[in-house]
């Protein structure tokens, strides 16, 4: 044994449809039933539309949650929203759509 943690998978949150405030309340509640340190995956790559609404909900959840939730599927005018409210962008994969605005 080397003493290092073993890493947890993650837990796959996949979403299609409408990304709006009804859905990211649905991701908040998946969110709020798995452990605090679970990594997550938001995989958001199959949904046709997003309510900015929806994604600026999203973004209050992300803001106070301590856990490490890897989000995919956003395209550049969600990642603008979410930067002018002060979530970290950095590592946000735009997923097959990245030119879509």
């Amino acid at each position: 044994m080397n003493g290092r943690p073993i890493p947890r998978a993650a837990r796959l949150l996949k979403l299609e449809g409408v990304f709006d405030v009804s859905a990211a309340q649905r991701v908040a509640r998946a969110l709020a039933e798995g452990d605090a340190d679970e990594p997550v995956h938001l995989d958001l790559t199959h949904v046709r539309e997003f309510h900015d609404f929806g994604v600026a909900f999203l973004a209050q959840v992300l803001a106070v949650r301590p856990r490490h939730v890897a989000v995919r599927g956003l395209r550049q005018h969600h990642l603008r929203l979410l930067r002018y409210l002060h979530i970290d962008t950095a590592g946000v994969d735009l997923g097959p759509e990245s030119g879509a605005a």
